[in-house]
């Protein structure tokens, strides 16, 4: 089936229950780097990536520039602590709703995530989240969830040979998600129940609490997608 339509995934308490340990295995590696004091309100920050945190605070303990350089070392620490927690598990319904998307709709899909690469893999894997690497991007090599969602979305229109997406509905947790979607034009679906306050006061027009609540034909008729 041809995809000329394009669903962006972001994966931490969208696809994946893996908020909490992802933080937690972040601020373990920042502190084997030798930063501590860690502000872990991310809306406190410009970007909400790893590496923008990872940068600030860096920055701010050493009074030095970072370089991406950094990272791969980075991502061998935090993803090997990240490790020692029990799996991730799927939010409810996400591997059922994926699997629809890619075998039964004119939708491709992507994964657009703030994480470092080599975790997001692994949440995706534990929660038996089918996904393709080649249309995955992290923010091992840049810092905004801005140019996360473009490179995804570039990496969809390589992999599933289009020149552009008629449509594209992204989907994430937080409200660096809807700024993101509102920033790049692209319709957005909120997932998950934290951050509803946030959903409310972006006027984000279609939220789910999970997977299960997701319905292709509503969300098409709330965008107008024909």
């Amino acid at each position: 089936m041809k995809k000329m339509k394009l669903i962006v995934l972001d994966i931490d308490d969208t696809l994946t229950s893996s908020e909490e340990k992802h933080t937690d295995a972040l601020l373990q590696a920042m502190s084997e780097f030798g930063i501590d004091n860690v502000d872990t309100n991310w809306k406190n920050y410009a970007h909400a990536t790893d590496s923008y945190i990872l940068k600030e605070n860096y920055e701010k303990t050493f009074k030095k520039e970072f370089s991406l350089s950094l990272i791969p070392k980075f991502e061998e620490i935090m993803t090997d602590h990240f490790l020692k927690f029990p799996d991730s598990g799927e939010v409810l319904g996400a591997r059922k709703m994926v699997d629809f998307f890619i075998n039964n709709t004119d939708y491709g899909v992507c994964f657009a995530t703030g994480s470092i690469l080599k975790p997001a893999y692994l949440k995706l894997e534990q929660a038996g989240v089918q996904y393709y690497p080649e249309v995955l991007e992290a923010s091992n090599r840049v810092y905004t969830r801005e140019e996360i969602v473009k490179s995804a979305i570039n990496k969809a229109e390589s992999y599933y040979q289009v020149d552009s997406f008629n449509e594209i509905i992204s989907f994430g947790d937080g409200l660096w998600d809807v700024t993101t979607a509102n920033n790049l034009n692209l319709h957005f679906v909120g997932v998950n129940t934290k951050n509803v306050e946030d959903f409310e006061k972006t006027n984000v027009k279609y939220r789910i609490n999970n997977w299960e609540e997701f319905d292709l034909f509503k969300a098409e008729k709330i965008f107008n997608i024909k």
